[in-house]
């Protein structure tokens, strides 16, 4: 007789999980509590996340499908019945997504006379307007590509809209006219400079029209000789992989360049069309592409929702988020203080959107000038395109001090804009090491070295987000200024392994990532099971954007079952599923989607009363875990600890803008409970501390 089998551990699957995040967005646009065009904006989100899905998660799996039988069984789960599935959950998700935009987003619009008009909806006054606008602003920028036997392939860019004309009913005027033509022209979104275009107000009455429908009022101005002109959307999205071994052997820089334009070249991820293109132009359109029918995916009459990031404000700004000015820090000197002085004397916690990324470029400006100060080491992983910090050094360059910069090529989408940066610094002189053989430098680290009675004094900042003034602006990230030696040194050390490249360890303070962070994690969870199976109270509290990784679950459901209470914030993919029976009942989930985009990883462990805390740049993730340079920092300071407890429980506590694993508002069933909107309480909080614990800023 069989041995029963060991009950198998359940984890929710990772695309799935990514799905219902995306959802998380849509919910926000479908709130009639958020402001209306900031609901336009998660439309946008949306659709923006899960164009970025297409190119990258359903790509692999499509490349996945294709491999052999044998190959794919060792992959543990079907990757053809995954991308099914995941299939029809974002079919069931773009047919919410469009009911949203037509029965809520548009007729909102129109309360608030905002009018999206089509070309049909125009009055004779707005038509003639339009009509000279076409001549004018528009008719110049179009290329249109006849789709006939002289043209052997026709390439689409990847997430450019395209319009399909399809002409029929030719006027006679000429013998040989052809009965039917299909002509494909690129939107000129970029060359135009928006995909809107705002016509004439009329009173209180504002019009705001699609370029794409700009363009089919006036399409037959280009094709006279055709009675019947008929014009429709569609758009490609790429596999976005980057075709890169991950190594630095040879030239990197010429390995992501082409890479980059294998890229506008890969593999068809997505073809959305509109589901009124005539069935010729659709089979036209796949017989010059090459596209298959497993590629096509039906869409609706406009694509790249994304644009509406740049949908007009129209002035209206009673219905936008109301304007949060960044926050005075209440112990770093402002404007014209001196930024090394103050963290000499003590640590500094920066929280970002709330307070102002003008602090660290601030702090390398002020090194890039000071004499005192020797080298700068800093990490790059997504650079900003008009960067100020790669700005300030060049100047330190400049200046004759030592600068490494550690710039990750592979960052997903920004590669363009690293290898820029890159590429001037390299010029100026400083020393650019572009990532490490098999990993990506996913770490945000920067450290100073100042010459001072006659020893090198070292200054860093910690952070959980990018040197990127413009993500900073959005991004909810958490960073630490300090000169404290038991962190400094530490980071000296990682980036001494950027420069020898050899393995380090024993870090007594630091979690590094490949080296001991995942088996420091292990450690300390196994300490709360211990904490747990002797009667004391043991908890773990992770803030995350990602739970991914099977390991570190399985130790977290280990937790659960020994009776340590796990309370996980997790904004985007978790592969856990809380409150299973025998598995997971001490294991509570919710996940917080607002105004700002929750970034910062924090990890708490209740080390039996001596509460540990660390932030930082991983989330849970076997990529984060083994193959990338991630670095968790302890928050040493009491004061600045119990600053981000009280922080994150705010988040906890959040009953507005907070779901549950269901995706279920958190409080919204409870009539009688106090609003608590984490992100709004947050600014209040920074803003009372901003007044209450200002020092004369350090001379």
């Amino acid at each position: 007789m069989e041995t029963p089998k060991k009950h198998q551990p359940v984890l929710l699957n990772r695309e799935l999980s990514w799905l219902a995040f995306n959802r998380r967005v849509l919910q926000e646009a479908q709130n009639p509590a958020v402001p209306l065009l900031e609901r336009v904006k998660f439309l946008a989100i949306f659709s923006s996340n899960l164009d970025e899905y297409f190119k990258v998660r359903v790509a692999t799996l499509r490349r996945l499908v294709k491999l052999k039988k044998k190959t794919r069984a060792k992959l543990g789960e079907d990757p053809g019945e995954q991308l099914k599935n995941l299939l029809e959950e974002v079919g069931r998700q773009q047919q919410e997504f469009g009911e949203t935009f037509r029965e809520s987003i548009l007729p909102e619009l129109q309360r608030q006379h905002i009018h999206l008009i089509a070309d049909h909806d125009l009055s004779a006054t707005q038509r003639a307007w339009v009509e000279q606008y076409f001549r004018d602003k528009v008719q110049d920028l179009l290329s249109p590509v006849l789709l006939d036997d002289n043209l052997h392939h026709l390439f689409l860019k990847d997430q450019t809209v395209y319009l399909t004309v399809y002409l029929t009913d030719p006027i006679k005027a000429k013998k040989h006219d052809d009965d039917e033509r299909v002509v494909v022209l690129e939107l000129p979104t970029k060359r135009h400079g928006s995909r809107f275009v705002q016509l004439p107000q009329e009173g209180d009455e504002h019009y705001v029209m699609f370029l794409d429908d700009v363009i089919r009022c006036c399409a037959h101005e280009l094709y006279p000789k055709y009675q019947r002109v008929q014009v429709h959307a569609l758009k490609l999205s790429r596999d976005a992989e980057l075709d890169i071994q991950e190594e630095v052997s040879g030239n990197m820089m010429a390995k992501i360049k082409s890479s980059l334009q294998k890229r506008e070249t890969g593999y068809p991820a997505r073809l959305l069309y509109d589901p009124g293109m005539p069935k010729p132009v659709l089979k036209k359109v796949m017989q010059k592409t090459g596209i298959g029918k497993e590629e096509l995916v039906e869409g609706s009459r406009y694509h790249n929702f994304r644009d509406f990031f740049g949908f007009p404000n129209l002035g209206l700004t009673e219905l936008q988020y109301p304007e949060l000015q960044p926050l005075p820090h209440p112990t770093l000197p402002r404007t014209g203080g001196k930024m090394l002085a103050a963290i000499a004397e003590r640590d500094h916690l920066l929280h970002l959107p709330y307070q102002s990324f003008d602090y660290v470029t601030r702090l390398i400006a002020e090194a890039a000038a000071d004499a005192q100060v020797t080298s700068l080491q800093i990490t790059l992983y997504r650079v900003a395109a008009k960067s100020e910090v790669a700005k300030a050094l060049l100047k330190a360059v400049k200046n004759g001090k030592q600068v490494t910069v550690v710039v990750e090529l592979k960052a997903r989408f920004d590669e363009e804009s690293n290898m820029f940066w890159a590429e001037k610094l390299q010029k100026a002189g400083a020393n650019v090491i572009f990532g490490i053989p098999d990993l990506k430098v996913h770490s945000k680290l920067l450290l100073i070295t100042r010459t001072e009675d006659e020893q090198n004094r070292l200054y860093a900042y910690f952070s959980t987000g990018n040197f990127n003034e413009q993500t900073s602006r959005i991004y909810a990230d958490h960073g630490l200024f300090t000169a404290d030696p038991r962190l400094t040194r530490e980071a000296a050390e990682v980036f001494r392994y950027f420069h020898d490249r050899q393995p380090k360890s024993g870090f007594e303070h630091l979690l590094v990532a490949p080296f001991e962070l995942r088996e420091q994690l292990t450690a300390l969870i196994d300490r709360e099971i211990k904490l747990a199976k002797h009667g004391k109270d043991a908890y773990i509290i992770l803030k995350l954007n990602a739970l991914q990784d099977e390991r570190m679950i399985l130790k977290l459901y280990e937790a659960s079952q020994a009776g340590v209470r796990v309370e996980l914030l997790i904004r985007g993919i978790s592969c856990v599923i809380p409150q299973l029976a025998g598995q997971s009942e001490n294991i509570q989930q919710r996940g917080l989607v607002d105004r700002y985009l929750e970034h910062a990883r924090i990890y708490v462990f209740g080390n039996d009363g001596h509460e540990k805390v660390y932030v930082a740049s991983s989330d849970w993730m076997a990529r984060n875990l083994d193959r990338r340079v991630e670095v968790a920092f302890p928050i040493l300071s009491d004061e600045l600890r119990a600053e981000v407890r009280h922080l994150l429980d705010l988040q906890r506590r959040d009953n507005v803008k907070s779901r549950d694993f269901q995706n279920n508002y958190i409080g919204q069933d409870d009539p009688e409970a106090q609003p608590l909107r984490a992100q709004f309480e947050t600014y209040e909080y920074l803003r009372k501390l901003s007044t209450r614990r200002r020092k004369p800023a350090a001379k």
